[in-house]
């Protein structure tokens, strides 16, 4: 079974209580066992992580460089500024889905841009929680179409 890394930036620990306008009611918890499901249905052995720390997020990327890891990856608000952030990112050696709940062109200006989106493989944006699914089914695709 490959191995799957989920990893999430700042406040998505906070789901379901944190602006259930903007991000749904599904909670942090809801989450994580929606990608351990999808990914073992699809093949995979998922493990979701979320930190509001840059530095242990960027960690975390360099693991998954170093160990050839598929990615999807939400960096939160690190996904608008942190360029060590992309720099890490940059780094990767299999496949990295960038993917956000709701869709960060049709809110405020400062969200339009990804330092994040020029170096992942794909974005997925905009259908709550689901993205995390299309994400990880857009890494079983990859995975077929490479044979790897």
């Amino acid at each position: 079974m490959s191995r799957v890394l989920v990893l999430n930036g700042p406040n998505l620990g906070r789901l379901g209580s944190r602006e259930p306008d903007v991000y749904g009611s599904t909670s942090y918890a809801d989450l994580v066992e929606i990608c351990v499901e999808t990914g073992r249905d699809l093949g995979f052995s998922v493990e979701v992580r979320e930190t509001n720390d840059e530095a242990e997020l960027i960690r975390w990327l360099h693991e998954a460089a170093d160990g050839k890891i598929p990615v999807v990856l939400n960096p939160g608000a690190f996904t608008h500024y942190s360029y060590a952030l992309r720099d890490a990112a940059a780094q990767r050696t299999a496949p990295l889905i960038e993917v956000h709940i709701s869709n960060p062109a049709a809110r405020e200006e400062f969200r339009h841009t990804s330092v994040i989106a020029g170096v992942a493989t794909g974005t997925i944006a905009g259908f709550g929680v689901d993205s995390y699914r299309l994400a990880l089914r857009a890494l079983a695709i990859l995975r077929q179409e490479t044979g790897s």
